[in-house]
């Protein structure tokens, strides 16, 4: 075997491994939910892992954080509270504060070790996204939260992969809450994997949002850093927020001022044709 050493290998998957070289590593700890490490790369820049699979980047990190606010909010148009499960970096939470309209955000981390240790080595994540006077930061199972949270215009579930403390967010127990705790016309966005590697959990899911909306399904978008192909995000809503038109997604992208590294309303669009082998993984 071929000597590793200064590398950060990742082996989620049986058959398929991915490793990034470690140029220094700044941080190394065990919290009491899992192992954080922080390690800087010359390509993606700062990496964060947990339990040896990363998390984010901050080469790559914006299409991923993008594809799960931007989509939901510009598609719904009138979005003014959000809930985030998950999300400790800080990501999600800066791009959703970026929509001036929204006007509550309520995070629900489970790690407190994680979101400190964000704003001392990834603060380019969140780029202050923690200061924000709209933002409230709770600590707690986002599973158990979901049971009595109401109102919410975007859920969105910023999960680890259905291992571990993130198990619990990919059933149907919990969509069946998140269900409940939208508001009219709200909409439900979840990070589903890589299907090719992983098209179990995607149709898993899938099946549950069958069952719960009259609206389902998936889009994708390629993120450098979770290889396999294409990751899928799960989407449902009893609204009409997914047939909106390109004009309508322009002049509300246009309207938000945004600037991001890889959203566009025609990415948007174009996110919900899904190559073949994905549509065959849908119930």
């Amino acid at each position: 075997m071929a000597d590793m050493t200064g590398w950060s290998v990742e082996r989620l998957h049986g058959d398929h491994a991915q490793a990034l070289r470690e140029a220094r590593v700044l941080y190394d700890s065990e919290t009491a939910h899992q192992r954080l490490r922080v390690f800087e790369n010359p390509t993606f820049g700062r990496v964060l892992t947990l339990d040896g699979v990363v998390q984010v980047t901050e080469g790559d990190n914006a299409i991923y954080h993008e594809m799960l606010t931007h989509v939901p909010i510009l598609a719904h148009g009138a979005v003014r509270r959000v809930l985030i499960i998950g999300g400790g970096d800080g990501g999600m939470a800066r791009e959703v504060l970026r929509h001036a309209g929204v006007e509550h955000v309520t995070m629900v981390e489970i790690d407190a070790g994680v979101v400190a240790f964000s704003k001392d080595y990834l603060p380019g994540v969140s780029q202050g996204a923690f200061d924000d006077p709209r933002l409230d930061l709770v600590i707690a199972d986002g599973a158990e939260f979901m049971k009595t949270a109401a109102g919410f215009d975007v859920i969105i579930v910023d999960s680890t992969d259905p291992v571990g403390p993130g198990e619990v967010l990919f059933t149907d127990s919990f969509y069946g809450h998140a269900r409940r705790a939208l508001a009219d016309g709200g909409i439900l966005v979840t990070q589903n994997g890589v299907p090719f590697l992983q098209g179990e959990e995607l149709t898993n899911t899938m099946r549950a949002f069958k069952a719960l909306f009259s609206d389902w399904g998936c889009y994708t978008a390629t993120v450098p850093t979770y290889s396999g192909g294409p990751m899928a995000f799960g989407w449902g809503t009893d609204g009409a927020a997914r047939d909106v038109d390109l004009a309508t997604l322009t002049a509300r992208f246009d309207a938000a001022g945004l600037a991001p590294f890889y959203y566009t309303p025609e990415v948007h669009k174009a996110a919900f044709a899904l190559p073949g082998y994905i549509a065959r993984l849908l119930p």
